[in-house]
């Protein structure tokens, strides 16, 4: 008997419709006449789902009994009895009653297949068993019923039923997932729009492996062998040198830019085990790779630039990384290399990047102005070339007794003296046609052993043989000179580019920049020198470096004047006159950044007085109206009290009495605030932390508002928080009261806590008209009201107060949209130290 096949619809999240889903693939195949059966489908109360149940034939349930309750699960026998073409079953991760004939639901949908059954079932991404942790770490909640992946796997069809974040909170917030009481405890906690987006990503990145599975299947069975650039998935060819991590770095940032992209380190190495890296450097780049989530290969062939292709085109690659080559100039004569080879081979369907791997933005220094323009080793070679290679030869020549003939012995010493010449330039070309025109009269040119030259045409070849080893040299010197030039103009090019972007971008301090002259010039201190006035003495307005800063420019070994008044010293070595016009263009760039600091500072400055006006001038509105208002009543009623001409009832003594009392209130409140936003204004507000337990404050913070017009939920579970107990009471109130201000009449305000991660939040849940996007920010500004808020309702201080003081203790205040109406203020403290939080109590569906 053939196996049934599996299909399975795999949701984002709980609530997301898969269950709908596969109720209404059944009913398709019902209408085209497949046998299909409800085996076991839950439907958790939600109408829209119950009646798709409606129309399909249900295989009665098995009744358990555990711990004195009953329960039904899935009668398999029944379902086997029974032999459908299709059987649905929901929830596959699920965790049969103790006494069934399998431990899990996905071992009986197994055995459904093996009997030749096909099988639709439903499972979630958090399910999983290999994102567990992944999931955790996301929600804060373990989940207990988990199904192992290649379970899923193996399914013959996977498809996934997503729905955006907010779409499905809006679905939430109808009823339409969970009843009413349950809503607003799982949008909370669980059903947040980060949690939501997470777990999203999550199932999409899971089905895209999965797909790419089977698309690794049919290119194998077809024998595809062109690319398919269905993602993007890069190689990094390594070498096992250090500059293994720059590439790493940079292909992951490639892969940052394209979804999905995926990024695999190979490592190649020649069956007789030659030219390998280092161990201790492959160890390092391939934890790199996998902490950048990619993936390290060690592969072996005869011929790297071959082996790295057919690897690419194996893998489906689109794009290779490697490194500029590390070979000296001479080595290119044993072939191109292979980065030259993998671009040229690559064909159209694979990009090929060479990236740079030198340190930079380490301090590149100007090439040094001296006589060592082809480095010390081609000066030692150029001078032992010059000097004792003719000695040498000479000796060859006697000792073989060759006759070659003076012409050709000449030739001998001018190829040497040549070699001299490209290997040390000038000098030791000409002390090598010195040395083996002396070498060559005495002992090759006639009468031989004497300093004399019997034929004239011989002194015409020695006298050729001179100038011609002086014409190479000399070649030889001009274009060394000509490339340290060439090498000064592009280092002198590369310094003022980065200094006029950083002139455009104003992204340079001034210590940076100075730091940035004393490496580029190889000094010990650099300073820059300021004063008022040309009798004014010298003020150093900063440095860098490890000696005292200087007092005069003249005590410095190069000083760069920059106008008047200031100056740009530096210690450690004389400069050469060719290394004043850069140094010229940093004199005024620190010019530039210290001018731009001092605006900066003065912008500042003036902010901060704007801002003081501001408050003052609101402060000022706030005293002549909102002050005044309470304080009008008080005299009122005061006034009325102490009159002789009425007598007064006792009600209505008590009537004006409370109107005092309350006027009072409306004052301390309002003073309090002020004198909370003088405080947070002039940053004198200093917090005491300590543990605290939550329902050990926020009830505090209820004895503002009306009795009834707030329900609070505060879990038992939570953990203890690090925070001020005063300022969070006095957070967690005034952002209660704005609630309560706002709500309507007959709807209270919920006030909830939940973890997550590492902190606490506290969220204020409003019915009320709520505020749109671009203002969310406004509405924690002083003195800010929004819409139209009755006279009397405040000075608009009490959010920016409940942010400010949020901020203290190290918290956050934001605000949300309630999902179908209102506003949702969230306040999130941290935790202590040491206190796990444990799972909160949810809907069985998402922590089952």
């Amino acid at each position: 008997m053939a196996r049934g096949k599996l299909r399975i619809y795999l949701g984002a999240a709980p609530g997301v419709g898969k269950t709908y889903a596969m109720l209404s693939e059944a009913h398709r195949r019902v209408e085209r006449g497949t046998d299909c059966v409800v085996a076991f489908v839950e439907h958790h109360d939600r109408p829209r789902t119950e009646v798709m149940l409606h129309g399909l034939e249900q295989v009665p349930r098995k009744e358990l009994e555990y711990r004195g309750t009953r329960f039904t699960e899935m009668d398999v026998d029944a379902v086997l009895e029974r032999a459908p073409a299709v059987a649905l079953v929901d929830e596959l991760p699920h965790t049969n009653i103790p006494g069934s004939r399998h431990a899990k639901r996905w071992q009986d949908i197994e055995e459904l297949l093996a009997a030749g059954i096909h099988v639709i079932s439903t499972c979630n991404i958090q399910h999983l068993e290999s994102l567990g942790d992944i999931v955790e770490s996301i929600t804060g909640i373990r989940q207990k019923e988990t199904v192992p992946d290649e379970v899923v796997r193996r399914a013959d069809q996977i498809e996934l039923v997503d729905m955006s974040p907010h779409a499905l909170r809006r679905r939430m917030a109808h009823g339409n997932v969970y009843k009413p009481h349950k809503v607003d405890a799982a949008l909370s906690n669980y059903f947040r729009p980060g949690n939501l987006t997470a777990l999203r990503e999550l199932a999409l990145l899971w089905v895209a492996d999965r797909v790419d599975e089977y698309l690794q299947e049919y290119r194998s069975e077809h024998r595809v062998s062109k690319i398919w650039g269905s993602r993007e998935r890069i190689v990094v060819g390594l070498t096992g040198g250090s500059e293994g991590r720059t590439l790493i770095r940079r292909a992951a940032r490639l892969a940052e830019k394209g979804a999905g992209g995926e990024v695999l380190a190979v490592y190649i190495t020649r069956s007789d085990g030659l030219a390998s890296g280092s161990p201790k450097e492959l160890a390092v780049q391939r934890t790199l790779i996998e902490d950048l989530g990619g993936t390290f290969h060690h592969v072996m062939g005869e011929d790297i630039p071959s082996a790295l292709l057919e690897f690419a085109r194996g893998v489906n690659a689109t794009q290779i990384v490697l490194g500029s080559s590390r070979r000296k100039a001479w080595q290119y004569i044993f072939g191109p290399g292979v980065g030259a080879t993998v671009a040229r081979d690559s064909g159209p369907d694979l990009d090929v990047h060479i990236v740079t791997h030198e340190e930079v933005a380490k301090g590149r220094g100007l090439p040094v102005a001296r006589g060592a323009r082809l480095g010390s080793t081609r000066l030692i070679g150029g001078w032992l070339v010059g000097s004792v290679g003719p000695v040498l030869l000479t000796l060859l020549l006697l000792f073989t007794e060759a006759r070659l003939g003076l012409a050709n012995n000449m030739l001998l010493f001018l190829m040497l003296t040549v070699a001299a010449a490209l290997l040390g330039g000038i000098l030791p070309a000409l002390a090598s046609a010195l040395v083996g025109s002396l070498l060559l009269n005495w002992f090759f040119t006639p009468p031989v052993h004497r300093l004399t030259i019997a034929d004239p045409k011989n002194i015409l070849a020695l006298v050729i043989f001179v100038l011609v080893a002086l014409s190479v040299a000399s070649v030889v010197d001009l274009a060394a000179r000509r490339t340290h030039q060439a090498a000064r103009l592009r280092a002198e090019s590369e310094i003022l580019s980065f200094l006029a972007g950083s002139v455009l971008r104003g992204e340079t301090t001034l210590d940076a920049l100075l730091e940035r002259v004393r490496e580029t010039f190889a000094m010990d201190a650099v300073a820059l020198l300021e004063r008022e006035s040309e009798s004014a003495p010298w003020t150093c307005t900063g440095s860098v470096g490890d000696i005292s800063p200087l007092e005069r420019p003249e005590d410095a070994d190069v000083d760069m004047p920059v106008g008047d008044q200031m100056s740009l010293a530096l210690t450690g070595r004389v400069l050469p006159a060719e290394d004043r016009r850069v140094l010229a263009a940093f004199a005024a760039q620190a010019a530039i950044v210290l001018d731009r600091q001092r605006l900066q500072s003065q912008a500042d400055q003036a902010r901060k007085l704007a801002e003081g006006n501001r408050i003052r001038t609101a402060l000022l509105a706030a005293v002549s109206h909102d002050l005044r208002t309470p304080l009008a009543g008080i005299k009122a009623s005061v006034t009325s009290l102490r009159s002789d001409e009425i007598e007064w009832s006792e009600e209505d003594q008590a009537e004006l009495l409370a109107g005092i009392e309350e006027g009072a209130d409306r004052l301390d409140h309002l003073v309090g605030n002020l004198l909370d936003m003088s405080r947070l204004q002039t940053g004198t507000v200093t917090p005491l932390i300590r543990e605290i337990d939550l329902d050990e404050v926020v009830p505090m913070a209820l004895g503002g508002v009306p009795e009834g017009s707030v329900t609070l939920d505060i879990p038992e579970h939570l953990p203890m928080v690090a925070v001020d107990p005063g300022l969070l009471e006095r957070a967690v109130a005034n952002v209660v009261e704005n609630a309560v201000k706002y709500s309507p009449d007959g709807e209270s305000v919920l006030v909830n806590a939940s973890t997550l991660g590492d902190r606490v939040e506290i969220r204020v849940v409003d019915r009320g008209p709520g505020v749109p996007d671009a203002v969310k920010d406004l509405i924690f500004a002083p003195f800010q009201r929004y819409g139209d808020a009755p006279r009397g309702a405040g000075v608009g201080l009490g959010l920016a107060v409940a942010r400010g003081f949020a901020e203290v203790i190290e918290g956050t205040l934001d605000a949300e949209d309630t999902p179908g109406g209102g506003m949702t203020m969230v306040l999130t403290v941290p935790t202590a130290a040491g206190h796990v939080p444990t799972s909160p109590d949810l809907p069985a569906d998402v922590i089952s």
